[in-house]
């Protein structure tokens, strides 16, 4: 089993850090294989439109005409069993280094030129996800106020990910170093566990 993880937190060891590795320890505990991705110590362009990566028939998900580290992320991906998507709330949605890489994820479709819409790659919910998300707000509310929960949502249905437990963790910007609370960090571990035994 294996199990990829994709930060979008600006903030090395804040609250999403300590939740996505909450998850994969759970997940480590039961057996699983882990590797964690921060988007904020990788290297990754801006997405421009031009949908060479979406010409090319197949199940093969299209190559970027940038050389970047999306190709290094998508590699681990490609032979994940499970994901994990983290993000806090910024502005109401998904950080920017996460829209950036998500916004990138559009080789995952078949879309030609002349063609009204694209078309999914690969097997719809081939893998599972966990979704992460942190917030000021309370926990409850970042599904109903933000635009987060649909962007991580989105994000896994690119990955031909099936999300099977999601973690809103509310309340974050009390104190300027967030600890993750203990009620907390064993309710990520149960989601790892979910995710290393299928």
């Amino acid at each position: 089993m294996r199990i990829v993880a994709i930060c979008g937190s600006y903030r090395q060891g804040g609250a999403i850090d300590q939740a996505v590795e909450a998850v994969l320890e759970g997940a480590r505990e039961k057996g699983a294989e882990t590797k964690a991705f921060y988007l904020r110590e990788m290297y990754i362009e801006f997405c421009t439109n031009c949908r060479q990566c979406m010409q090319k028939p197949g199940e093969e998900w299209g190559k970027c005409v940038h050389k970047d580290d999306l190709e290094k992320i998508l590699a681990e991906v490609k032979k994940a069993d499970a994901l994990v998507l983290g993000s806090p709330v910024n502005c109401y949605n998904v950080t920017a280094i996460f829209r950036l890489w998500m916004e990138r994820l559009v080789g995952s479709g078949y879309w030609p030129w002349g063609q009204p819409a694209p078309k999914a790659r690969g097997k719809a919910a081939a893998r599972r996800a966990v979704l992460v998300a942190s917030s000021a707000m309370p926990g409850f509310l970042i599904p109903i106020a933000s635009g987060a929960a649909r962007a991580l949502k989105l994000a896994a249905t690119l990955l031909n990910a099936r999300p099977v437990g999601s973690m809103w963790m509310g309340l974050v910007a009390q104190k300027p170093h967030y600890e993750l609370t203990p009620k907390l960090r064993n309710r990520a571990r149960k989601l790892g566990w979910k995710l290393a035994q299928g």
